[in-house]
């Protein structure tokens, strides 16, 4: 899958690669999540991020538990100020808000996408193939990356990754450079939609 990814310049707006139309002026942070925004109106709602994680092949049971949790850890963290709100809607535009400790660091606190962090998950970590992590080398990055007594984001950043590496590791179980990179402007998320719905079709 991963050689197949499109190349997508990280501002870009206009249509997604499923024909949707998106905002031109997100940073990658808000494109990494809009994917999940199924009707675009600036708000993910539990059950627009369920259609999101069937839509690139991720399991009932998974989907399901990844809205709630996602949701209801994120909802009011992106939207200050304003009540709780049963229906936990994500705010786009206030997503760098809920930006958790223990991570990689390759978005910045505003949500910019940091090249230099990017770069460093490989020149650290990548020891069998430079441009890819097996799943021994993604564990030591994770252990690398801890703050001491963050055990929120312990959890949070070993269930981001280790979904990521379970859904889009290629045969030999190695998660390549280019997905690792596409998955962070949200561009990898469409391309999984695309291949999926092909395959869909292809087997009707």
């Amino acid at each position: 899958m991963a050689s197949s990814l499109p190349s997508k310049d990280f501002q870009a707006g206009g249509v997604d690669d499923v024909g949707r139309p998106t905002p031109t002026d997100q940073n990658v942070l808000q494109k990494h999540v809009a994917f999940f925004d199924r009707n675009h109106d600036g708000l993910v709602y539990p059950w627009e991020t369920f259609e999101g994680f069937r839509a690139i092949g991720a399991g009932y049971f998974l989907s399901m538990i990844g809205a709630f949790f996602i949701n209801v850890a994120l909802s009011r963290k992106t939207r200050p100020g304003k009540y709780p709100s049963l229906l936990f809607p994500i705010e786009v535009k206030n997503i760098h808000l809920a930006k958790h400790g223990s991570d990689s660091g390759v978005y910045d606190s505003q949500g910019r996408f940091v090249s230099l962090k990017f770069e460093e998950i490989f020149s650290k970590f990548a020891r069998t193939h430079s441009s890819a992590l097996t799943s021994d080398e993604l564990m030591a990055m994770l252990k690398a990356n801890r703050e001491p007594q963050d055990y929120k984001g312990w959890l949070t950043s070993w269930t981001e990754w280790m979904t990521l590496y379970n859904l889009c590791k290629d045969n030999r179980g190695l998660l390549r450079k280019e997905t690792i990179k596409a998955v962070y402007d949200g561009s990898l998320f469409e391309h999984m939609e695309r291949e999926r719905a092909s395959a869909k079709k292809k087997a009707n």
